[in-house]
Formats: C-alpha cells, sequence, structure tokens
C-alpha cells in the first residue's frame, strides 16, 4: 500500500549521511527531523539563520525567539548557532549543502524543479527556494506521485509549471516509492510494499524502468508515532523588549 506522509518523511531521513549540512524545506520535509538515523551527527539548516536545528517543539515547550523560516517553533541541538541571513544564504549560494529537501508541484524527467508557483496563481511563493535548488550539492524532493486534489502527476515528461531551475533534482520520495529523473523518463529505486510496478507506472507522466537493484521499501525500522525527543537545548524566556544582552538562558525540559 502507498506510504503515509510520515513513511515518506522516514525514508528520505535514512538516506542523510553523517556530517551532512542539510536544509528542510517546510512542510512535509520538515517531518524528516523527527526521524534522523541513531547515531549520524546530521546538521539541519534553516534559512533565516540556524544551524543545529532540533525536532519540532512540543506542546508546552515553544519559544517566540526560536522559529525557522516557515515560523514553526524549534528546538536548537547542542553546538547549535545563530547567524545573519545574508551568512545564511551565503552558505546556500557557496555550496555548502550537502543536501536540500523540498517539496514540489512537478518533477520533470530531466530533472526540472517546479515548487514556487501553480498557473492558475497570479502570484507565486519562492521563498529560498531557488537558492536552494542551485545551491545545495543534492536536491531530495519529497510529495505525494499524484496530486490528492486534482488526480494530475507529478512526475512528469516535461513540466508545465514556472521552474524553480533546470536538471537539479536528484531524487524523489512519494507514496508510491523512491526515484530519480533519467533524462527520458524516471528510474524507479524503491516501491513501496503492495505497490505494483504497473500502477506506479500508470500514476508516472514519464516512462518508468526499473533501477537494476530494485526493491521494497523496507518500513522494519519504521514505527508509526515514533519522533526523536527534542533534545536539552539552551534556550530564552520571553525577551519582548529585552536587549540580547540582558536575556536570561533558561533550560528546555525534557
Amino acid at each position: 500500500m502507498p506510504l503515509t506522509r510520515e513513511q515518506i518523511a522516514w525514508r528520505a531521513a535514512q538516506d542523510l549521511e553523517d556530517g551532512w549540512y542539510v536544509n528542510l524545506g517546510i512542510g512535509l520535509p520538515l517531518r524528516m527531523s523527527e526521524f534522523l538515523p541513531d547515531g549520524r551527527r546530521i546538521w539541519l539548516h534553516s534559512e533565516n539563520g540556524i544551524l543545529g536545528v532540533g525536532p519540532v517543539a512540543g506542546p508546552g515547550h515553544e519559544d517566540p525567539d526560536l522559529v525557522n523560516a516557515g515560523k514553526e517553533f524549534i528546538t536548537i541541538v547542542p553546538g547549535g548557532c545563530f547567524f545573519s541571513q545574508a551568512d545564511s544564504f551565503a552558505m546556500i549560494r557557496g555550496g555548502h549543502l550537502d543536501a536540500a529537501c523540498i517539496g514540489a508541484f512537478e518533477v520533470s524527467s530531466a530533472g526540472d524543479l517546479a515548487n514556487w508557483k501553480v498557473p492558475a496563481r497570479r502570484l507565486g511563493n519562492v521563498g529560498g527556494a531557488m537558492d536552494l535548488a542551485v545551491g545545495a550539492k543534492r536536491v531530495f524532493v519529497l510529495m505525494e506521485h499524484v496530486d490528492p486534489k486534482t488526480g494530475s502527476r507529478k512526475l512528469v515528461r516535461e513540466s508545465t509549471y514556472p521552474l524553480t531551475a533546470r536538471a537539479c533534482v536528484s531524487r524523489i520520495y512519494t507514496d508510491l516509492g523512491v526515484f530519480r529523473p533519467t533524462g527520458s523518463g524516471f528510474e524507479a529505486l524503491e516501491l513501496a510494499p503492495g505497490v505494483s510496478v504497473d500502477e506506479a507506472a500508470r500514476r508516472t507522466g514519464a516512462p518508468l524502468t526499473l533501477a537494476a537493484a530494485q526493491r521494497l521499501t523496507d518500513l522494519a525500522g519504521f514505527l508509526p508515532g515514533r519522533r526523536r525527543r527534542p533534545p536539552p537545548t539552551t534556550t530564552f524566556s520571553c525577551t519582548r523588549g529585552v536587549p540580547p544582552s540582558a536575556r536570561t538562558p533558561v533550560r528546555t525540559p525534557r
């Protein structure tokens, strides 16, 4: 059966390697922070000037001074740091991120990414997506294989949406499995349990081939509802009107 959104995030997180610096986009990619593999030191980056982002803050642990680029309350891992947004984008544009994990409206067989605007809307919301798409060493896309509202295919031969960047996508994680663009179509690296090749091909808007070592996604390590606990971290108490030099550090309880 197709993967849930949690399982997509879990599966993508397993491909992040020890020592990587990674940016997680808003929405589904952000959930990867809850499923990072044990024993790997992975530094999560946020465009608003944070390195060392931890899991999303739980109820009662929210700090108004600790939010990511999507304005969601977060935690900070030991060793995390803060810097200006200019420095943050210098890291992105300088090629210092090992991977950017983002969502998409469409991905073409050439690896073109469309994730900032749909044709029916007058305005888009590009944010830092263009910088991430061309600046990161790898671009991992997390999304549903088919649009749940319209039923349209999202892996296509050629995108009809305004492009964010060309030929940038390395790998795609969907509810049907793990795929990569080949230039002429897509290659299925893994299929979700119970998903047939014919079903995946029907839902893909370009030729689909199987990788030589194609296998089923192994969900043995995934436990529904299992998340990383937010680590102990030094945050700040409510500081409205209080200068940084006068802020009192407090320890977030576990």
